[in-house]
Protein backbone atom coordinates (compact mmCIF):
# COMPACT_ATOMS: atom_id res chain seq x y z
CA UNK A 1 0.00 0.00 0.00
CA UNK A 2 1.68 3.57 -1.01
CA UNK A 3 2.51 5.50 2.65
CA UNK A 4 0.04 8.06 1.48
CA UNK A 5 -2.87 6.11 1.63
CA UNK A 6 -2.23 4.35 4.98
CA UNK A 7 -3.45 7.79 6.84
CA UNK A 8 -6.69 7.66 5.18
CA UNK A 9 -7.36 3.90 4.82
CA UNK A 10 -8.85 1.48 7.35
CA UNK A 11 -7.23 -0.75 9.56
CA UNK A 12 -8.98 -4.17 7.54
CA UNK A 13 -7.38 -2.43 4.39
CA UNK A 14 -4.09 -2.49 5.97
CA UNK A 15 -4.58 -5.47 7.17
CA UNK A 16 -6.25 -7.16 4.45
CA UNK A 17 -3.60 -5.14 2.16
CA UNK A 18 -2.31 -7.82 -1.01
CA UNK A 19 -4.51 -10.77 0.55
CA UNK A 20 -8.08 -12.15 -1.25
CA UNK A 21 -10.02 -9.33 0.06
CA UNK A 22 -13.20 -11.60 -1.87
CA UNK A 23 -12.13 -14.66 0.59
CA UNK A 24 -15.02 -14.08 3.20
CA UNK A 25 -13.36 -12.37 6.37
CA UNK A 26 -12.71 -9.13 4.95
CA UNK A 27 -16.31 -8.82 4.25
CA UNK A 28 -17.57 -10.27 7.55
CA UNK A 29 -15.21 -7.70 9.34
CA UNK A 30 -15.78 -5.09 7.31
CA UNK A 31 -19.45 -5.12 7.62
CA UNK A 32 -19.55 -6.57 11.67
CA UNK A 33 -20.52 -3.45 13.35
CA UNK A 34 -23.61 -2.68 10.69
CA UNK A 35 -24.73 -6.35 11.64
CA UNK A 36 -24.17 -5.31 15.08
CA UNK A 37 -26.42 -2.77 14.94
CA UNK A 38 -28.75 -4.40 12.49
CA UNK A 39 -29.13 -6.94 14.95
CA UNK A 40 -29.65 -4.72 17.89
CA UNK A 41 -32.38 -2.96 15.79
CA UNK A 42 -33.97 -6.18 14.65
CA UNK A 43 -34.02 -7.35 18.44
CA UNK A 44 -35.61 -3.86 20.14
CA UNK A 45 -37.81 -3.82 17.30
CA UNK A 46 -39.03 -7.28 18.43
CA UNK A 47 -39.24 -6.90 22.13
CA UNK A 48 -41.25 -3.45 21.28
CA UNK A 49 -43.57 -5.55 19.27
CA UNK A 50 -43.84 -8.02 21.64
CA UNK A 51 -44.98 -5.20 24.40
CA UNK A 52 -47.10 -3.70 22.24
CA UNK A 53 -48.86 -6.91 21.21
CA UNK A 54 -49.35 -8.00 24.80
CA UNK A 55 -50.70 -4.30 26.15
CA UNK A 56 -53.12 -4.48 22.92
CA UNK A 57 -54.41 -8.03 24.33
CA UNK A 58 -54.62 -6.46 27.75
CA UNK A 59 -56.96 -3.90 26.37
CA UNK A 60 -58.89 -6.18 24.10
CA UNK A 61 -59.59 -8.70 27.00
CA UNK A 62 -60.88 -6.05 29.34
CA UNK A 63 -63.15 -4.46 26.62
CA UNK A 64 -64.67 -8.30 26.08
CA UNK A 65 -65.13 -8.82 30.01
CA UNK A 66 -66.53 -5.88 30.19
CA UNK A 67 -70.16 -6.99 30.16
CA UNK A 68 -72.74 -4.52 28.75
CA UNK A 69 -75.34 -3.83 31.73
CA UNK A 70 -78.73 -3.91 30.63
CA UNK A 71 -82.00 -2.89 33.13
CA UNK A 72 -84.88 -3.86 32.61
CA UNK A 73 -87.93 -3.32 34.84
CA UNK A 74 -88.75 -6.26 37.08
CA UNK A 75 -92.45 -6.85 38.44
CA UNK A 76 -91.94 -8.38 41.77
CA UNK A 77 -94.58 -10.29 42.73
CA UNK A 78 -96.53 -9.88 45.51
CA UNK A 79 -95.42 -11.86 48.93
CA UNK A 80 -98.71 -12.53 50.30
CA UNK A 81 -97.73 -12.73 54.25
CA UNK A 82 -98.87 -15.00 56.54
CA UNK A 83 -102.01 -14.81 58.51
CA UNK A 84 -100.95 -15.18 62.13
CA UNK A 85 -102.98 -17.93 63.53
CA UNK A 86 -105.59 -17.29 66.03
CA UNK A 87 -103.64 -17.88 69.11
CA UNK A 88 -105.98 -19.26 72.00
CA UNK A 89 -106.76 -17.41 75.02
CA UNK A 90 -104.44 -17.75 78.00
CA UNK A 91 -106.38 -20.22 80.57
CA UNK A 92 -108.08 -18.08 83.19
CA UNK A 93 -106.79 -17.82 86.45
CA UNK A 94 -107.73 -20.68 88.54
CA UNK A 95 -110.84 -19.25 90.58
CA UNK A 96 -110.01 -18.61 94.32
CA UNK A 97 -111.23 -21.41 96.36
CA UNK A 98 -114.58 -20.88 97.71
CA UNK A 99 -115.25 -21.40 101.33
CA UNK A 100 -117.82 -24.12 101.71
CA UNK A 101 -120.81 -23.23 103.46
CA UNK A 102 -121.00 -23.91 107.47
CA UNK A 103 -123.09 -27.54 108.07
CA UNK A 104 -125.16 -27.26 111.09
CA UNK A 105 -123.33 -29.24 113.78
CA UNK A 106 -124.73 -30.25 116.73
CA UNK A 107 -122.55 -31.16 119.57
CA UNK A 108 -121.85 -35.53 120.29
CA UNK A 109 -122.29 -35.23 124.36
CA UNK A 110 -121.28 -39.25 125.78
CA UNK A 111 -123.91 -39.79 128.16
CA UNK A 112 -123.46 -39.93 131.59
CA UNK A 113 -125.99 -40.56 134.56
CA UNK A 114 -126.54 -37.91 136.69
CA UNK A 115 -129.10 -36.38 138.97
CA UNK A 116 -131.70 -33.85 136.67
CA UNK A 117 -130.45 -30.84 138.75
CA UNK A 118 -126.89 -31.49 138.58
CA UNK A 119 -127.03 -31.37 134.37
CA UNK A 120 -125.89 -28.21 133.39
CA UNK A 121 -127.79 -26.34 130.60
CA UNK A 122 -125.07 -26.42 127.71
CA UNK A 123 -124.59 -30.00 128.52
CA UNK A 124 -128.13 -31.18 127.90
CA UNK A 125 -128.29 -33.51 124.92
CA UNK A 126 -130.44 -32.05 121.57
CA UNK A 127 -133.38 -33.94 120.86
CA UNK A 128 -133.62 -36.62 118.72
CA UNK A 129 -135.62 -35.00 116.40
CA UNK A 130 -133.33 -32.40 115.83
CA UNK A 131 -130.29 -34.52 115.02
CA UNK A 132 -132.37 -36.24 111.97
CA UNK A 133 -130.52 -33.39 109.56
CA UNK A 134 -128.26 -32.18 111.63
CA UNK A 135 -124.50 -33.03 111.48
CA UNK A 136 -122.92 -34.37 114.95
CA UNK A 137 -119.63 -33.14 115.47
CA UNK A 138 -117.43 -32.00 117.96
CA UNK A 139 -118.97 -28.73 118.74
CA UNK A 140 -122.35 -26.60 118.42
CA UNK A 141 -122.78 -24.99 114.90
CA UNK A 142 -124.94 -23.00 113.16
CA UNK A 143 -125.04 -23.03 109.21
CA UNK A 144 -127.29 -24.93 106.03
CA UNK A 145 -128.48 -28.63 106.81
CA UNK A 146 -126.21 -31.28 105.91
CA UNK A 147 -128.05 -33.32 102.84
CA UNK A 148 -125.57 -36.16 103.76
CA UNK A 149 -126.05 -36.42 107.35
CA UNK A 150 -123.26 -38.67 108.97
CA UNK A 151 -124.91 -41.06 111.52
CA UNK A 152 -124.16 -40.92 114.87
CA UNK A 153 -121.77 -43.35 116.07
CA UNK A 154 -122.92 -47.07 117.18
CA UNK A 155 -124.19 -47.44 120.56
CA UNK A 156 -120.94 -48.38 122.88
CA UNK A 157 -123.28 -48.86 126.55
CA UNK A 158 -122.86 -45.55 127.40
CA UNK A 159 -119.16 -45.85 127.54
CA UNK A 160 -118.31 -42.47 125.64
CA UNK A 161 -115.78 -44.65 123.79
CA UNK A 162 -115.79 -43.89 119.57
CA UNK A 163 -113.92 -46.48 117.67
CA UNK A 164 -111.63 -45.86 115.02
CA UNK A 165 -111.00 -47.17 111.78
CA UNK A 166 -109.06 -50.29 111.99
CA UNK A 167 -105.22 -49.88 110.62
CA UNK A 168 -105.02 -52.28 107.34
CA UNK A 169 -101.66 -54.36 108.29
CA UNK A 170 -98.83 -54.72 105.80
CA UNK A 171 -98.22 -58.11 103.71
CA UNK A 172 -94.55 -59.03 104.79
CA UNK A 173 -94.18 -62.02 102.74
CA UNK A 174 -94.80 -59.57 99.30
CA UNK A 175 -91.85 -58.76 97.19
CA UNK A 176 -91.34 -54.72 97.52
CA UNK A 177 -90.51 -52.38 94.63
CA UNK A 178 -89.80 -49.76 96.82
CA UNK A 179 -88.17 -49.65 100.17
CA UNK A 180 -86.90 -47.08 102.16
CA UNK A 181 -83.67 -48.76 102.24
CA UNK A 182 -82.31 -50.78 99.39
CA UNK A 183 -80.36 -54.08 99.12
CA UNK A 184 -76.80 -54.04 98.46
CA UNK A 185 -73.97 -56.14 98.18
CA UNK A 186 -71.97 -56.42 101.58
CA UNK A 187 -69.61 -54.19 102.09
CA UNK A 188 -70.89 -51.43 100.03
CA UNK A 189 -69.43 -49.61 97.30
CA UNK A 190 -66.22 -50.68 97.40
CA UNK A 191 -66.36 -54.39 98.32
CA UNK A 192 -68.89 -54.65 94.85
CA UNK A 193 -65.92 -52.70 92.99
CA UNK A 194 -63.60 -55.54 94.40
CA UNK A 195 -66.03 -57.99 93.72
CA UNK A 196 -66.42 -57.17 89.98
CA UNK A 197 -62.39 -56.63 89.01
CA UNK A 198 -61.96 -60.17 90.64
CA UNK A 199 -64.80 -62.09 89.00
CA UNK A 200 -66.08 -60.09 85.87
CA UNK A 201 -64.78 -61.79 82.52
CA UNK A 202 -64.70 -60.00 79.27
CA UNK A 203 -66.19 -61.99 76.85
CA UNK A 204 -63.72 -62.69 73.99
CA UNK A 205 -66.27 -62.00 71.03
CA UNK A 206 -67.16 -58.59 72.71
CA UNK A 207 -63.51 -57.60 72.95
CA UNK A 208 -62.79 -58.77 69.39
CA UNK A 209 -65.67 -56.97 68.31
CA UNK A 210 -65.11 -53.71 71.07
CA UNK A 211 -68.12 -53.72 72.30
CA UNK A 212 -68.83 -52.06 75.83
CA UNK A 213 -71.44 -50.33 77.63
CA UNK A 214 -73.75 -50.69 80.99
CA UNK A 215 -75.71 -53.69 81.67
CA UNK A 216 -78.70 -53.49 83.76
CA UNK A 217 -79.54 -56.82 85.89
CA UNK A 218 -82.68 -57.30 87.88
CA UNK A 219 -83.14 -59.67 90.18
CA UNK A 220 -85.06 -60.33 93.74
CA UNK A 221 -83.26 -60.42 97.43
CA UNK A 222 -84.96 -62.28 99.66
CA UNK A 223 -85.39 -61.52 103.48
CA UNK A 224 -81.93 -63.66 104.32
CA UNK A 225 -80.19 -61.91 101.62
CA UNK A 226 -80.33 -64.55 98.79
CA UNK A 227 -80.27 -63.79 95.04
CA UNK A 228 -83.20 -65.64 92.73
CA UNK A 229 -84.49 -64.51 89.23
CA UNK A 230 -81.41 -63.30 87.76
CA UNK A 231 -82.19 -61.44 84.40
CA UNK A 232 -80.93 -58.87 82.23
CA UNK A 233 -83.48 -55.96 81.30
CA UNK A 234 -80.69 -54.02 79.48
CA UNK A 235 -77.46 -53.25 77.70
CA UNK A 236 -75.71 -54.95 74.91
CA UNK A 237 -76.47 -58.38 74.17
CA UNK A 238 -72.99 -60.09 73.85
CA UNK A 239 -72.26 -58.78 77.62
CA UNK A 240 -75.31 -59.79 79.41
CA UNK A 241 -74.84 -63.53 79.61
CA UNK A 242 -71.78 -62.49 81.85
CA UNK A 243 -73.55 -59.95 83.94
CA UNK A 244 -76.35 -62.77 84.78
CA UNK A 245 -73.37 -65.17 85.97
CA UNK A 246 -71.10 -62.06 88.27
CA UNK A 247 -74.60 -61.41 90.02
CA UNK A 248 -75.34 -65.55 90.41
CA UNK A 249 -72.34 -65.94 91.70
CA UNK A 250 -72.27 -62.85 93.80
CA UNK A 251 -73.17 -64.92 97.11
CA UNK A 252 -75.73 -62.91 100.29
CA UNK A 253 -76.64 -59.64 99.84
CA UNK A 254 -77.83 -57.30 102.83
CA UNK A 255 -81.34 -57.47 102.69
CA UNK A 256 -83.68 -54.02 102.10
CA UNK A 257 -85.92 -52.78 105.25
CA UNK A 258 -88.99 -50.63 105.39
CA UNK A 259 -90.14 -49.94 108.59
CA UNK A 260 -87.39 -51.27 110.51
CA UNK A 261 -88.10 -54.82 109.03
CA UNK A 262 -86.16 -56.60 106.59
CA UNK A 263 -88.01 -57.89 103.46
CA UNK A 264 -87.99 -58.96 100.19
CA UNK A 265 -87.42 -56.82 97.07
CA UNK A 266 -86.51 -56.09 93.51
CA UNK A 267 -82.98 -55.24 92.93
CA UNK A 268 -81.39 -53.41 90.05
CA UNK A 269 -77.88 -53.14 89.34
CA UNK A 270 -76.02 -51.59 86.73
CA UNK A 271 -72.57 -53.57 85.34
CA UNK A 272 -70.50 -51.40 83.32
CA UNK A 273 -68.27 -53.39 80.89
CA UNK A 274 -64.96 -50.62 79.03
CA UNK A 275 -62.04 -51.71 77.32
CA UNK A 276 -59.48 -49.56 78.23
CA UNK A 277 -57.12 -48.03 75.51
CA UNK A 278 -53.31 -49.02 74.77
Amino acid sequence: MEVNKILTSDILDIIFDGRNKSYGAYELRKTYNKRIVTALIVTASLCLLIFLGYFVSQALAKKTDTKEMVVQDVQLEEVKQEEKKNEPPPPPPPPKPVEPPKVEMAKFTPPKIVKDEEVKEDEKPPEVEKLEDVKIGSKNQEGVKDEGVVAPPVSDAGKGVVEGPKKVEEDWDKTFTKVEIESEYPGGTSAWARYLNKSLTYPTEAQEAEIQGTVVVQFIVDKEGIVSEVEAISGPKELQAEAVRVIKKSGKWTPAVQNGRQVKSYKKQPITFRLESE
